[in-house]
């Protein structure tokens, strides 16, 4: 029976999954990632990457993810391509977690990594799919270097969304703050800073409606909430900043998390409230929501795990 226990289950396949498999096969737990229904996370999604280290020329997002599993499955990892649908989690030191997934497989761990990652929240039009990646994107720290000298618009109204503002506007020739409200939810500080950069317009009462490009985003098409009116703008890019939505619901009402949906880490390393449940990467993380950021908690929690099995 023990010999069918693992030492470490990792649930999720981006960076911070594959980050702590590397270092959990180092270690010689064999651990086991269950991929999810994206394998390889967010980065999947993404054409160029040039902001993570140890690639001067830059990387497809894909690729990046592929290097990522060949390297811990060099070093041992187990890779299941399925989804966890349930998890049942010992409250005990030293207990045993069980978790299932959705082709029926039942497993029993000393440790689990939760790395489930954080979704991006869109608007639901169609065009946000048809030019993901051509034009539009959830991230201006990760894609705001490719609209260098051009015009953009941000979508959203709180934090999140004045934050990418003005990052945008150190690099892009104009950006337009579009608020669907009158106001502004972001923080004061926040607002004041969007309100005094010469190149962000901000449209209150406006919403994006729509894009239109031949392959790229070329226009927007924006409503006026005000006067019912619906106009035109010319941008080449579209950053949705409404927030994002950790990929948690798996452990709610069992794991701490904040108001949003965030697990609660423990001090500064990757403990949950359940010993031998560690968190790592964006399902724990609202404020970098970086893909290095991601990998370094990764190797955080494998090395928490480590120490964990070995002081049982």
């Amino acid at each position: 029976m023990e010999k069918d226990i693992h030492n470490v289950i990792i649930i999720g396949s981006g960076p911070a999954g594959y980050t702590a498999a590397i270092y959990a096969a180092r270690a010689e737990m064999h651990p086991t990632i269950i991929t999810g229904m994206q394998p390889g996370g967010q980065l999947t999604t993404t054409t160029d990457v040039e902001n993570f280290p140890g690639y001067p020329e830059g990387i497809m997002g894909p690729d990046l993810m592929n290097d990522l599993q060949k390297q811990a499955e060099r070093f041992g990892t187990k890779i299941i391509y399925d989804f966890v649908t349930e998890v049942n989690l010992d409250k005990n030191h030293g207990g045993i977690h069980e978790i299932k997934t959705n082709n029926g497989e039942v497993f029993k761990t000393k440790t689990i990594i939760i790395s489930t990652g954080a979704s991006a929240k869109y608007l639901g039009l169609d065009d946000e799919k048809k030019y993901a990646g051509s034009g539009v994107s959830a991230c201006a720290t990760c894609d705001g270097f490719f609209y260098r000298g051009k015009d953009v618009a941000v979508i959203g109204g709180g934090d999140t969304a004045a934050e990418e503002a003005t990052y945008l506007a150190k690099l892009c020739k104009k950006v337009y703050l579009l608020v669907r409200r009158d106001e502004m939810r972001a923080s004061k500080v926040m607002q004041d800073r969007v309100l005094n950069t010469d190149n962000i317009e901000v449209l209150f009462n406006h919403e994006l409606k729509g894009l239109e490009g031949e392959k790229v985003v070329e226009k927007a098409h924006i409503f006026s909430n005000k006067t019912q009116e619906e106009s035109v703008i010319e941008v080449d890019g579209v950053f949705i900043a409404i927030g994002h939505k950790p990929n948690t619901e798996l452990f709610k009402d069992v794991i701490d998390m904040d108001k949003v949906g965030y697990i609660i880490t423990k001090g500064k390393g990757t403990h949950t409230n359940i010993p031998g449940v560690f968190a790592a990467g964006d399902v724990q993380d609202a404020i970098y929501r970086q893909a290095i950021s991601a990998a370094g908690s990764g190797c955080m929690a494998a090395l928490d795990a480590e120490r964990y099995i070995a002081e049982l």
